[in-house]
């Protein structure tokens, strides 16, 4: 059978598209869920039909030809297009049963969400909840999520945006390590506590230089850049850290700090695809959200 460029339907870029963004046919199955080898063969048959290498095959995975990265662009419109699409058609969906995805940072979904999720579990059960805890940004024009919680504004195009609450911070270490070494009443004492800080992220490096502490990667003698682990890090002694009050105020294992010096409060904002925010199900799940953020 003779393939032409006529044969590049959306089925084949999306294929090439995974593969050129992520280098290899196994990051690229990982990505789309399909299997490495009908993503070789959509490859294959794309290159067919346009009579020229896409990728050159290197010992460290697929590299892009200047064919290939010449098309690399045009396929990302195509997705947007496909993407924009799939959502408008999916946001003519009249009914309140079906599936809605929700983003939000993993602390967030670690332990404010799961209560809420249960609540509106019992009041809407046609509804089905789809959660993807995530500190990266989910990209809602593609669909990766129909709601996402945000703590910034997002400033997406079609994007439809509402700040809901406004959380506090402070600082907390376990009572166990309190009771060791007592609560800080100043910035030396924390320092003789101990903290808790990220590891590749210098967040709260910049953070604390900002408020007029000039700490460095050292000051953190224990790291980690998972917020659900570094919290639980600071619960079990490590050192002190920071937290939304909503969560350490409420976990028995730990205290507040004397000292606390002026941490900014973190808006949180939802934030849907304008044309998903209209479907009755997205919607309810919004206000539902909506209403749990306020009462926190």
């Amino acid at each position: 059978m003779t393939v032409t460029p006529d044969d590049l339907d959306w089925t084949l870029v999306r294929s090439f598209l995974a593969v050129a963004e992520t280098g290899s046919l196994t990051a690229a199955a990982r990505k789309t869920g399909l299997s490495q080898p009908t993503l070789g063969r959509h490859v294959k048959v794309a290159e067919d039909a346009l009579g020229i290498p896409l990728f050159s095959r290197t010992p460290s995975g697929l590299r892009l030809t200047e064919t290939g990265a010449s098309l690399l662009e045009p396929a990302r419109a195509m997705a947007a297009a496909h993407a924009r699409f799939a959502t408008r058609a999916a946001g003519q969906d009249a009914g309140l049963s079906g599936v809605v995805r929700i983003t939000a940072s993993v602390v967030v979904s670690h332990y404010l969400l799961p209560a809420m999720v249960a609540d509106l579990r019992r009041a809407a059960p046609q509804i089905e909840i789809e959660l993807v805890p995530s500190d990266t940004s989910e990209n809602l024009i593609f669909r990766e999520a129909d709601i996402a919680l945000r703590m910034y504004r997002p400033t997406q195009l079609d994007i439809v945006t509402r700040q809901v609450a406004e959380q506090g911070l402070a600082l907390y270490a376990a009572r166990s390590l309190l009771d060791r070494l007592g609560n800080p009443r100043d910035f030396d004492g924390l320092a003789a506590l101990g903290f808790v800080g990220f590891d590749r992220s210098d967040m709260i490096v910049r953070r604390m230089r900002a408020l007029g502490y000039p700490v460095d990667r050292r000051f953190f003698a224990t790291r980690c850049d998972d917020q659900a682990t570094y919290w639980q890090l600071v619960r079990h002694g490590c050192g002190a850290g920071a937290m939304q009050t909503v969560i350490g105020d409420a976990d028995p294992a730990v205290a507040r700090l004397h000292f606390q010096p002026a941490l900014p409060r973190l808006p949180v904002w939802l934030a849907a695809q304008a044309d998903m925010h209209k479907t009755p199900r997205v919607k309810r799940v919004w206000d539902h959200l909506a209403d749990g953020f306020a009462r926190l």
